[in-house]
């Protein structure tokens, strides 16, 4: 059986509530341009980040989501192959969790729960086991499930990086330490810049006769990556690479939902790109219908995705950029990324 595309209903965030959602990725730190949390950018991200205030802030945002979207913001369609199948759980109010099942021994892992309600939920509709939590960094929309499924599920372990401050933490992971649930075998990447300890997860697929799955966090989404909370253009740039490294084939799965936000913004810095053009008529018409947008693979995001794209001429031309005598390439690029990451946080979707 081969991997669809999810469907299903779902009420999107409002691209006319100024293109920042409701979710902290877009609380902003370092930002000169209008936008209304700017008094407190800096602050409010440490207190989110570091303090008993932001798991509060997020209980308030679950209690909001749970209201706004009883059902979820979509009706999830599983991916599945022969022995193994992955679910996307919408939460919050564009996030994702996924459970990934190895459907010969029922055992199961879970990437970034952040509702355990409705995590726990899909547990129990699938009947499966939760044998681990694969957590890609410490915000709370991607770790606030973490204690609850833990207390559940007494046996289930918590992997992530010791950099970040992850709720539960068990089993501590480096880069390209691999884990084993099951059949199903995971690779974690180190991939700092939205947070310094940020990882994702890479799902062999080759055992199941599928590609490879990247559980990118907020690293990467579709047409767009995170935000740089805590590092620079040049570290971002390097774990973008990492991922481009996995190979065209390879599925991606987001940490949110915001194609729809990130395509319309980088058809404003790409007039001329046929495939860009076509996908975002393809996610207005998915949007519309109120359906799902992942996954996509990371060849066709190189031909549309900005943040892929600080190699290519014409991106560089429209931004107003040329390389500098002496100027090293990945420098180049970095100043590339760092331009067109400026224009998306003080884009305001419309």
């Amino acid at each position: 059986q081969s991997c669809r595309q999810p469907a299903g209903p779902r009420a999107s965030p409002e691209p006319g509530s100024g293109g920042l959602p409701e979710e902290v990725e877009y609380i902003p730190t370092r930002k000169k341009g209008k936008n209304p949390m700017k008094p407190v950018g800096v602050a409010w991200y440490s207190l989110y980040a570091r303090t008993r205030l932001g798991y509060l802030f997020y209980q308030r945002q679950v209690k909001k989501a749970r209201e706004r979207y009883p059902h979820g913001h979509s009706t999830p369609q599983p991916c599945c192959f022969p022995g193994m199948k992955i679910l996307p759980i919408p939460v919050l109010s564009n996030n994702y969790s996924y459970l990934v099942i190895d459907t010969g021994s029922g055992q199961a892992a879970v990437i970034d729960p952040s509702d355990p309600l409705a995590v726990q939920a899909a547990i129990e509709e699938e009947g499966v086991m939760l044998e681990a939590i694969f957590c890609t960094h410490k915000h709370w929309d991607h770790s606030g499930g973490n204690a609850a499924l833990r207390q559940w599920h007494g046996s289930c372990k918590v992997y992530g990086s010791t950099l970040d401050a992850i709720p539960e933490l068990t089993n501590p992971l480096v880069d390209r330490e691999k884990v084993r649930v099951g059949c199903l075998t995971f690779e974690a990447l180190a991939t700092p810049g939205h947070t310094v300890g940020h990882m994702v997860y890479v799902l062999d697929g080759g055992p199941f006769g599928g590609p490879p799955c990247l559980f990118s966090g907020d690293l990467l989404f579709l047409a767009g990556c995170g935000e740089l909370f805590e590092g620079s253009p040049e570290t971002m740039l390097a774990s973008l690479d990492v991922a481009v490294g996995l190979g065209e084939d390879t599925l991606l799965w987001p940490g949110h939902e915001y194609a729809l936000e990130c395509l319309t913004f980088a058809s404003l810095l790409e007039l001329d790109n046929p495939a860009l053009e076509q996908k975002l008529q393809w996610v207005t018409q998915q949007r519309q219908e109120k359906r799902s947008t992942c996954p996509s693979t990371l060849g066709e995001e190189q031909t549309y995705n900005p943040f892929l794209r600080t190699h290519r001429l014409e991106l560089q031309a429209a931004l107003g950029l040329r390389r500098g005598g002496g100027e090293h390439p990945d420098a180049f690029r970095a100043r590339v990324l760092k331009e067109v990451r400026r224009r998306k946080d003080l884009y305001k979707a419309t």
